[in-house]
């Protein structure tokens, strides 16, 4: 496939083979991910690779709980099935990737504002590796999603898995075969995102 046909090609799955994908194959998309462009090059990401299946599934019922607390602040309720199914969609993954961040690299400022900005450079730069891996995942064959919800539930994560405060939790990359093909989502036309010199001059 050229680069232009993995572009548009690639979908979002979240049904998959109960089929293992083999160790080599995770770490060259995790290569892959590494050679993103990052802010100052600091290459603030630092991935996971989750395998232990015991792990795996303490860790969901723990975001899950998470997740019904902040429904419960609102007033609403999870379903117990859709709960289950969350739960299982982590738990069984054939590849679990937690991806994170961390601020070695990047600058130190005084002011609060400045620093959060560096910050955002952390994710922005997570964003570009991010992509890489879903193009490369892709383009071996596999079928990939990414899944913010370790965003929500960072402290969770953090107590889990005994991570460092210095590293946070942002998202889930689950990889396998693909059980399905996805259908392409609505996308916006050009003229709609992109401007010349300002809003309101469309392409």
């Amino acid at each position: 496939m050229s680069l232009n046909d993995v572009i548009k090609k690639r979908r979002s799955v979240r049904k998959y083979l109960p089929q293992m994908v083999p160790t080599d194959a995770v770490l060259e998309v995790l290569v892959a991910a590494g050679w993103a462009p990052s802010a100052h090059n600091s290459q603030p990401w630092r991935f996971i690779i989750l395998e232990n299946p015991s792990v795996k599934r303490q860790l969901a019922e723990a975001m899950a709980d998470a997740w019904a607390a902040d429904v419960e602040k609102d007033g609403g309720k999870i379903d117990a099935k859709i709960r289950q199914e969350r739960v299982d969609r982590f738990a069984n993954a054939p590849a679990l990737i937690l991806a994170c961040t961390v601020m070695d690299g990047l600058r130190k400022f005084s002011d609060q504002q400045r620093q959060m900005f560096e910050r955002d450079l952390s994710q922005q730069s997570l964003g570009a590796a991010m992509q890489n891996l879903l193009l490369t995942a892709h383009a071996l064959g596999f079928g990939a999603c990414w899944f913010c919800a370790p965003g929500f539930c960072k402290e969770t994560v953090r107590k889990v898995l005994g991570i460092p405060e210095a590293v946070e939790p942002e998202a889930f990359v689950i990889i396998g075969y693909p059980a399905e093909t996805p259908t392409l989502p609505p996308k916006k036309h050009i003229g709609e995102y992109c401007f010349r010199d300002m809003w309101g001059l469309k392409l």
